[in-house]
């Protein structure tokens, strides 16, 4: 018997939740055939047999985490000799159920996903049918999320298939109306009873996983403080690109100190200035909030950063972010006025060691020789950590994104 050990389906996931089998026990699967849909914080994908040959036991149902690392399904290989796989069960009744054996020629197979690549690579999905409804492994994860039943749904994609705007579609619709039954009258001098909480209980799954994790990382490990001002761009154009220009200015203050587009190192008291800028974009979506990177800011014209910003906007709707993506940002950025609010103490990743919030864009009266204007004004906040930056170095970086900001062009 040969133990299938769940790989790293991205760079350093340390768990996946299992959204569905498309197996079951007993089953004689292929080698590449599909096998499970997994759900991390970055995507929801596929996870194809290692083997040729027969699922002796699955290990976990749908809505289950497994540890990176642990076992996930037990195969009697093509090959293998009847008699062996009793007595290979035999040998590793001692061990946990969760931790791989120890290293040998053999045992590494098991850690290998056919054609699934970890780290760099990107995770493709493909759409299968359970039940004779079509969709992907993403939409049947929002369909299980939402409670809708994927029979329910109409699929208007290619052949059928059903999409993330059917399920979301069918949710808004409910299920079919039923006749209601009478209540019986209560009691005149009944009391009213006692409301029970109204929400259930659900543990966080995926990106909001995740999204705690480092938020909690984040609070133990950095000394956060924050400087707060109002950029002034009555100059601007009615169209200007808002974004670009925020990422045009923050690249404009780390050429004046640089020690804000850089990582620090608590633990080992290191600190690494980078010469190029990663610019982390933070992105809102259903799931929850993700940071991807957007590379060499600093050598893009407005075309090309406009062009970026707008895929890896499209990618993470689509929850199709590559992995190489989610990591190794120098600075980040969010633009959260876009929905509401002014100031803000927003929270850094490590090992980055500061975050420029933009607030709502407002009008206010400024005085102007003597007599007054109204301008248009966006409200910064720039959070640092202090143990990396000094507070000169952090008024110095917001106010050279003030001076920037405020240029016509």
């Amino acid at each position: 018997m040969s133990t299938f050990y769940l790989p790293d389906l991205g760079e350093g996931l340390p768990d996946a939740e299992i959204v569905e089998w498309l197996v079951k026990e007993g089953d004689d699967i292929k080698l590449d055939q599909p096998m499970v849909s997994m759900e991390t914080a970055k995507a929801v994908v596929e996870v194809p047999s290692p083997f040729t040959g027969r699922i002796i036991k699955l290990h976990g149902q749908a809505g289950d985490i497994i540890q990176t690392g642990a076992a996930l399904a037990d195969f009697e290989v093509a090959g293998e000799s009847a008699q062996a796989a009793p007595a290979a069960a035999d040998k590793s009744a001692d061990k946990p159920a969760d931790q791989p054996p120890a290293e040998t020629a053999s045992a590494d197979q098991g850690t290998v996903v056919g054609a699934v690549q970890s780290g760099g690579g990107v995770l493709r999905e493909h759409t299968t049918s359970v039940g004779g409804v079509r969709m992907s492994p993403a939409v049947r994860a929002l369909a299980r999320k939402l409670k809708v039943d994927p029979a329910q749904c109409v699929g208007t994609g290619a052949d059928g298939v059903v999409t993330a705007a059917d399920v979301k579609r069918a949710a808004a619709e409910g299920p079919a109306s039923r006749p209601a039954s009478t209540p019986a009258a209560a009691p005149a001098a009944a009391p009213a009873p006692v409301a029970p909480p109204s929400g259930e209980w659900e543990p966080l799954r995926g990106t909001r996983r995740t999204m705690a994790r480092v938020m909690t990382e984040s609070h133990r490990n950095i000394v956060p403080t924050t400087l707060m001002d109002d950029a002034d761009i009555h100059q601007w154009a009615p169209q200007e690109d808002i974004t670009g220009r925020l990422i045009r200015a923050m690249v404009k203050a780390a050429q004046l100190e640089p020690g804000l587009n850089a990582w620090f190192d608590g633990e080992q008291n290191l600190r690494m200035v980078h010469k190029r800028m990663h610019l982390g974009m933070a992105v809102d979506t259903a799931d929850g909030l993700m940071v991807a990177a957007l590379r060499n800011v600093d050598q893009l014209d407005r075309s090309g950063l406009r062009e970026q910003i707008n895929r890896l906007r499209d990618n993470a709707i689509q929850r199709s972010i590559p992995p190489e993506d989610l990591k190794d940002y120098t600075i980040i950025l969010s633009n959260f006025g876009k929905f509401a609010g002014r100031y803000a103490t927003p929270v850094i990743t490590p090992p980055c060691v500061a975050i420029v919030a933009a607030g709502k864009l407002r009008h206010e009266v400024v005085p102007v020789l003597g007599g007054v204007e109204v301008h248009r004004m966006i409200p910064l906040s720039l959070t640092f950590d202090h143990r990396a930056c000094t507070g000169g170095e952090a008024a110095r970086f917001l106010g050279a994104m003030l001076a920037d900001l405020g240029r016509a062009q």
